[in-house]
Formats: structure tokens, C-alpha cells, sequence
């Protein structure tokens, strides 16, 4: 039982050390022409570094001609990079004859940008197509453009610079311009291609991580009358303005006329008072001696009088209506 031990044991330690440091990757290095020593994968082990995503990328580096230090791909891959996709990059940059070293390379995929796919933006370059932009040449028709915008991807402006969006916004804001300063929606009609070369004159590239290499109008289409529109807008805003004044004016004219009215009515209740004072005061006036008897009667002659050729005229104009 014993001779059984032991024999177990050595294999239960071979199989721990063959786990744990990887033999056969150091095999494959090795006949691949890629010198790395035991201890460096031992330490890429204790270091929490797997040992394949470094040495296979390595291996491909090697066979692809490319001088890449171990310790620089194990410093990248600590450092959140992605090894396999960088080591692309950099054959497929030197197979295409692109200026792209391992720094610039680290920076541009550290940076969240897909460095593989930009070395492949700069060997073929890529379309990309707005949306439907909309504006209004100066006569008041709105113009619907569509733009394809070539573009290549600038390696030296990877790191730092803008991305799709802002060429996308750019394009839009040059179209926008563009049409607007024409003096009719028949010019752009007439010539789409004005657009494109005034956009493209503008250095819409500037501060971005492309270069734009053309801009073709794919679509142009007349739109609504806005001109038109806002004149209508501007008449019902107006006819509005005068309709509320011409409300404000009537109630001003009715609050006036109550007013008046009211006026009238006092007027009117101050003469009932006065005359319901008028006995009285010649009741007093008898009493007093001031006036006489036939002063009295004389005055309510005259008063009779006055009555009798109000109600002749009254009739007479009657009459004559």
C-alpha cells in the first residue's frame, strides 16, 4: 500500500506543477521562434496574467516579423488593453505600409477606440450617411437633404479627437448653411452638387479623428412652404390682435355707457329731489310772506303754460317723424 503512495503523490504534483506552469505553451513558443524563459511565465502566474493571451499574440507578432517585448504586451494587458486586437492592428498596419508603433497603438486602444478597426478605416475607407437634414432657402421653400460623407481615419488624431457625431453634426450644420444663404430652393435643385463642394471647403474634419475625403448629396427633396406658413401664422396672429383689441374697445364703449347712464339716473334722482323740495319751500315762502297769493297762482299759470307747449312740440315732432 505504501509503494502505491507515493507513486500517486508524484503524479498528483506533476499534474499541479503542469497546471500551473504552462509547459506546453513554453514548447510552442519555442519552436515558433519566440525565446521566453520559464520564470516569465511563473511570474505572469503569480501576477494573475494569463500566460496565452500574452505569448499566442506574441507568437503571431513573431511570425508576422514584428520586434514586440514581452513586457510591454504583459504591461498593456494590466493596463485594461485588449493584446489580440492590438497585435492585429500592428500587422495589418505594417502589411499596409501605415506609420503605427507599439506606443501609438497602446494609446489609441487604452483610449476605447478599436485601433484595428481604424488601421482598417485608413486602408478602406468609411461611408457615413446623415440623416434627413432639413432647411429654408430665402425665398421660404424647405429643402430635405440627404449627404454621404466619406471619410478615412486619421491615426495621428485617434487619441483625442471627435467621432462620428460631430462629423455627422458638422455636415448637418454646413448643409443647413449652405441652403439657407441660396436665393431659392430651385438653385439647389438646379445644382446639388454646390452643397457638397461649399461643405466640403469648410474643414469639417478639423479636431476629429477622420479625414474627409468627400461629401456626395444622395437625396434632395422640396418640403413644406414655411415662407407661406408664417405668413399665415403672422396674419392669425394679427387678426387675433385686432379682434381682441376691437373686444377691448366694445367693453371699454359698454362700460362708458353704463357709466353714463348711471350719471343720468343720479342727475335724474337729484332733480326728483329738488323738486320734491319745491313745495316745501313755497309752503314757507306763503308763510313767510314772501311771496303772494297771486304770485303763486301766476307761477303755476306759467308753469301750466310751459307744460301744455312741451306737449305741443313733443306731438309735432311726432308728427313730423
Amino acid at each position: 500500500m505504501q509503494f502505491l503512495i507515493i507513486p500517486v503523490m508524484v503524479i498528483v504534483l506533476l499534474l499541479v506543477f503542469l497546471s500551473f506552469i504552462p509547459v506546453g505553451l513554453w514548447v510552442t513558443a519555442f519552436f515558433s521562434g519566440v525565446k521566453i524563459n520559464m520564470s516569465n511565465l511563473i511570474g505572469m502566474r503569480l501576477r494573475r496574467v494569463s500566460p496565452s493571451g500574452i505569448i499566442r499574440p506574441l507568437i503571431k507578432a513573431t511570425k508576422a516579423g514584428l520586434d514586440l517585448n514581452v513586457n510591454e504586451l504583459e504591461a498593456h494587458y494590466l493596463a485594461g488593453g485588449n493584446i489580440n486586437n492590438l497585435v492585429d492592428a500592428l500587422i495589418a498596419a505594417q502589411r499596409a505600409n501605415i506609420d503605427l508603433g507599439f506606443e501609438r497603438a497602446a494609446a489609441i486602444d487604452l483610449a476605447g477606440r478599436n485601433v484595428l478597426e481604424a488601421v482598417r478605416f485608413s486602408v478602406n475607407p468609411k461611408v457615413i450617411e446623415t440623416p434627413d437634414i432639413a432647411a429654408v432657402a430665402k425665398n421660404g421653400i424647405e429643402v430635405i437633404a440627404k449627404a454621404k460623407v466619406t471619410v478615412r481615419a486619421n491615426i495621428d488624431r485617434l487619441v483625442g479627437g471627435a467621432g462620428e457625431e460631430t462629423i455627422i453634426a458638422r455636415v448637418g450644420e454646413g448643409i443647413v448653411t449652405t441652403i439657407g444663404s441660396s436665393n431659392s430652393h430651385e438653385d439647389v435643385l438646379e445644382n446639388p452638387d454646390s452643397i457638397s463642394s461649399r461643405v466640403l471647403a469648410g474643414g469639417l474634419d478639423s479636431g476629429t479623428a477622420f479625414e474627409i475625403l468627400s461629401i456626395d448629396i444622395a437625396d434632395v427633396d422640396v418640403g413644406r412652404n414655411i415662407g407661406a406658413k408664417l405668413q399665415m401664422d403672422q396674419a392669425d396672429a394679427d387678426k387675433k390682435i385686432a379682434e381682441a383689441r376691437a373686444e377691448e374697445r366694445r367693453a371699454m364703449a359698454v362700460a362708458k355707457e353704463q357709466e353714463m347712464k348711471a350719471e343720468v339716473q343720479a342727475m335724474k334722482a337729484k332733480v326728483v329731489e329738488a323738486e320734491s323740495q319745491v313745495p316745501l319751500a313755497l309752503a314757507h315762502a306763503l308763510r313767510e310772506g314772501n311771496i303772494g297769493v297771486m304770485d303763486y297762482y301766476e307761477m303755476k299759470n306759467v308753469l301750466a303754460d310751459t307744460n301744455m307747449r312741451s306737449s305741443i312740440s313733443n306731438i309735432t315732432e311726432n308728427n313730423e317723424e
